[in-house]
């Protein structure tokens, strides 16, 4: 097999060794329904309690509070749609950004078919929502307030104590979607008020296909998937326990060892910056220069196209991707990057790329040259960057 370069954490991380390990024993020895009354099935009940508490503990939350879904699209679905039902009668307005990842924008769409109005924020050229438009937003119908954590594609944090707190002050929910967050970064809901937030597992070296959506204490909204008792009688289905108990091992693992996994990752990733920006001509950095994840890498290179580059990174041996894996088949340019000012032609030469603990400088030198040499060859293959060119000479 070629050299392999995997810098697209952002769609989903490896699982990791100690994560499968934990979970082995629940597909064939302790493989009960923890919703069953006989003893056997008490240890898969005992083993979902204590990914529960593990999570919740991570985030400064009760236990009660914490319900597992199949991801973070079930629990973006679920955060909005139960609590436009349930709050529908104190109001029918929800506040968004204009960056968020589609399974709120759509989910938001899905709503105002059915009678909600949206508005949606406008945001900085670093993709920060911008507080005093937040404060505008806000009408006496207002009902929810939802703002991503961290942006899945440039990576930029929002100021997610001061909107928790503007929510607050204005008697709103607020819902944050976390998923390229929780993890990496430190969260706590109390301190941020955040009263709804969706997580998904194989974002931080868990198995895909499990995720939660915390659920402050005393925020009424109804169940979304209808059919059982479980997960408190607001989530129907049997529990994925051996997902549960991954998710729970790869949360134990992520918050171990967040203090040195962000130092290193924020190294490489200002290394790497770096390297680009400054051998590479005529190049951008998307998202804020600092208050970033501290894995995420995003630059758009003019005159180029991001789909011949990202092939070309592939024959290289390097895994990266020009926005959100859900879009991938997509030939728009991101909705993120045009929220952020740039333009049509500039947004297609778009470069995502996330990097994990296990990466290295010597891979950082290796990307960092084929970008160089890549970008090179499609550029002397670009009429436009041949006029731009002659003009400037």
């Amino acid at each position: 097999m070629k050299q392999l370069i995997y810098l697209d954490n952002a769609a989903t991380t490896k699982t990791r060794p100690e994560v499968v390990e934990a979970m082995l024993p629940y597909f064939t020895e302790y493989y009960g329904n923890p919703s069953s009354i006989y003893e056997f099935s008490a240890e898969s009940k005992r083993a979902v309690n204590h990914a529960r508490e593990t999570i919740a503990n991570a985030l400064g939350a009760k236990t009660n509070e914490i319900y597992f879904t199949a991801g973070g699209s079930e629990s973006d679905n679920w955060a909005l749609v139960a609590t436009a039902e349930a709050y529908g009668n104190k109001g029918k307005h929800i506040i968004t950004s204009k960056i968020e990842h589609h399974a709120i924008l759509h989910t938001c769409q899905y709503l105002e078919k059915r009678g909600y109005e949206v508005t949606y924020l406008d945001v900085d050229e670093n993709g920060v929502v911008k507080l005093d438009e937040l404060k505008k937003a806000i009408r006496p119908d207002t009902i929810l307030i939802s703002i991503m954590f961290a942006n899945n594609e440039i990576g930029t944090i929002e100021p997610i104590r001061e909107i928790g707190e503007i929510a607050k002050e204005h008697n709103i929910l607020f819902h944050t979607d976390a998923v390229q967050a929780f993890g990496h970064v430190p969260i706590n809901v109390d301190e941020y008020h955040i009263d709804m937030l969706s997580s998904s597992g194989h974002k931080l070296n868990g198995p895909k296909g499990i995720g939660f959506l915390y659920i402050r204490t005393g925020v009424k909204i109804r169940s979304f998937i209808h059919g059982g008792a479980q997960e408190r009688k607001r989530r129907a289905g049997t529990e994925n326990v051996t997902g549960i108990v991954g998710y729970g091992k790869a949360v134990e693992l992520a918050m171990a060892e967040m203090e040195e996994r962000v130092a290193k990752e924020t190294e490489l990733r200002d290394y790497l910056i770096g390297r680009v920006t400054d051998e590479v001509p005529f190049t951008r950095v998307n998202g804020s220069r600092t208050n970033r994840l501290p894995n995420n890498v995003n630059f758009a290179f003019q005159f180029i196209e991001g789909e011949s580059l990202l092939i070309k990174l592939d024959m290289a041996g390097i895994c990266g991707s020009s926005g959100s894996a859900c879009t991938s088949g997509s030939l728009d340019p991101s909705h993120v990057l045009l929220a952020i000012g740039l333009p049509h032609e500039i947004a297609h030469g778009s470069l995502r790329l996330t990097l994990s603990e296990e990466n290295t400088k010597e891979e950082m030198d290796y990307v960092a040259d084929q970008i160089k040499e890549i970008v090179a060859y499609l550029r002397g293959m670009s009429p436009l960057y041949e006029d731009f060119i002659k003009k400037n000479r």
